[in-house]
């Protein structure tokens, strides 16, 4: 009998990945990842993840299913390569995607790891997509979920041959209403649980405290300035910001103001109207090029830049090492260094990577 591992965030749809498992004739063994622990607060937001309450839901759902529960403490891991990241990134001016990070280091590479060395054939997650092969190359392919509300492909292009060739996405053809109804059917205690929605170490969305909490330092104030370099206003703390922007600004004017760049090293926030927040092209770093090789030429593809943004037709270059350069048929609102651009052919997720630099005006 084939063996999964089955990573269980104490939510519905990894509920219902179990379930689905099971029922394929699978071994199944539940794994819930214990992440974070801070001050206690953060264990009673219910629309934060990891919490000890969905460990407690985890737990619950595995005994409904008659399956063997697990916890792993990986408090060390995700403070090294998930919180000190975001702080780092932070410091440096961009906007980083910690749950994109979380991924890549702690559910594809330390879990999978783990699953592997314990003998298992596969581990199986809630993510709504969709894995194929190419039946002529023998390549994997990730793909868009069907349905197209709940796609989290975005989240997912880090992924390499190796662990596509040993992961399950159960939800990928299914919708969120079937995967409650399936859960209802069964009497899951997730069925009607709410979705998680914040950071899970930043329950209360207030990143500058965040930050200031784990760094001991308070941001240094500044200048805010206007897209002549003229000094219109005061800030409490560039980190406070981010690239559009508009509320909590504190400067009067008369159109609205958006954040359009920021400068960590002089302390200022440079504002202006939204039309300086479209910008046609981007490079990004750390490419990872996943349902096909490395082109040797440019590219039509379509791109987001952003987890709920529809795609845009584009052009990418293949640069030297993992680095590609994009360009955008149309100007893109608010393209954010340190946020993820990822590349399709369709359904077909081609690869993504980090934006690194947005040349706006174009």
């Amino acid at each position: 009998m084939m063996r999964a591992m089955i990573a269980m965030s104490g939510g519905v749809d990894s509920s219902v990945a179990a379930l689905l498992m099971k029922e394929a004739g699978y071994d199944c063994t539940g794994v819930t990842m214990r992440l974070y622990r801070e001050s206690g607060y953060q264990t009673s937001c219910e629309k934060s993840c990891c919490s000890d309450a969905d460990e407690e839901d985890a737990a619950l759902v595995c005994w409904q299913l008659r399956i063997p529960f697990e916890s792993l403490c990986c408090t060390k891991a995700f403070e090294k390569t998930v919180i000190q990241n975001f702080v780092r990134e932070y410091e440096a001016g961009r906007t980083p995607n910690p749950c994109i990070v979380c991924n890549r280091c702690l559910k594809f590479d330390l879990l999978l790891s783990l699953a592997l060395e314990k003998g298992f054939d596969c581990l199986v997650t809630g993510h709504y997509a969709r894995i194929t092969q190419d039946r002529g190359t023998g390549r994997w392919q990730l793909r868009k979920a069907l349905d197209g509300s709940k796609d989290q492909s975005y989240v997912l292009y880090m992924l390499s041959q190796k662990q596509l060739d040993h992961l399950r996405f159960p939800l990928g053809e299914l919708s969120k209403t079937d995967a409650r109804v399936i859960a209802e059917k069964a009497g899951l205690v997730t069925a009607s649980k709410h979705e998680s929605q914040d950071i899970c170490f930043i329950p209360d969305g207030d990143y500058g405290s965040f930050l200031e909490r784990r760094t001991g330092r308070r941001d240094p104030e500044g200048e805010i300035l206007d897209l002549e370099g003229r000094v219109i206003g005061r800030h409490c703390g560039a980190i406070r910001y981010t690239i559009g922007q508009r509320r909590g600004l504190g400067v009067a004017a008369e159109q609205p103001l958006y954040v359009v760049a920021k400068d960590m090293e002089k302390h200022t926030v440079t504002v202006g109207p939204e039309s300086a927040l479209y910008g046609r092209e981007l490079s990004a770093s750390d490419f990872n090029w996943l349902s096909i090789p490395k082109p040797d030429r440019p590219l039509r593809v379509t791109a987001r830049t952003r987890y709920r943004q529809r795609e845009n037709p584009a052009t990418v270059w293949p640069l030297e090492g993992s680095r590609v350069r994009l360009v955008f048929d149309q100007p893109q609102r608010a393209i954010t260094p340190g946020q993820a651009v990822v590349l399709y052919d369709g359904d077909l997720v081609l690869g993504g990577g980090t934006i690194e630099q947005v040349y706006f005006g174009q």
